[in-house]
């Protein structure tokens, strides 16, 4: 069983955060340039206070006819204390649990209070479908006779 260990492995992307004081647009442009979903909001400590997504922007800015340039991170962002998180060892199939149950698309990933990385929604899904593959690979070969 694939675990979110695994999957910081073989991520390639480093996380990208920006201070709660940024302005919405500057986060926005951040995740444009980088092609990325989500950033991370850190303090001057390098402490995770939250998570801002493209869906905070959508539902706190646009819908409620605020500016980007004008609104702060912080007045829109996810606060720490209402993130899902994961820890190193959660399994891929838990993380998927949660992020359909909770419709999220990111889930920051800690080690007891240290912020060691974030999988999204296609790390997960990405995993799940090759660990199925692979299975009816196996499968097709058992039933074959290739392990005889």
């Amino acid at each position: 069983m694939q675990t979110v260990k695994d999957l910081l492995r073989e991520r390639k992307k480093a996380v990208i955060s920006v201070l709660p004081k940024s302005t919405v647009f500057e986060a926005l442009k951040i995740m444009g340039e980088k092609e990325i979903g989500s950033v991370m909001v850190v303090d001057e400590n390098e402490k995770v206070v939250g998570i801002l997504s493209e869906r905070d922007y959508a539902r706190k800015v646009i819908l409620r006819g605020k500016t980007s340039r004008e609104t702060l991170v912080e007045e829109i962002m996810t606060p720490f204390e209402k993130m899902y998180t994961v820890k190193p060892e959660t399994s891929v199939e838990d993380c998927m649990v949660l992020i359909t149950g909770k419709r999220i698309r990111h889930l920051p990933v800690f080690e007891g209070d240290k912020f060691v990385g974030l999988v999204s929604i296609g790390d997960v899904v990405k995993s799940m479908l090759i660990a199925r593959d692979t299975m009816i690979e196996h499968l097709s070969d058992y039933i074959s006779g290739k392990y005889i």
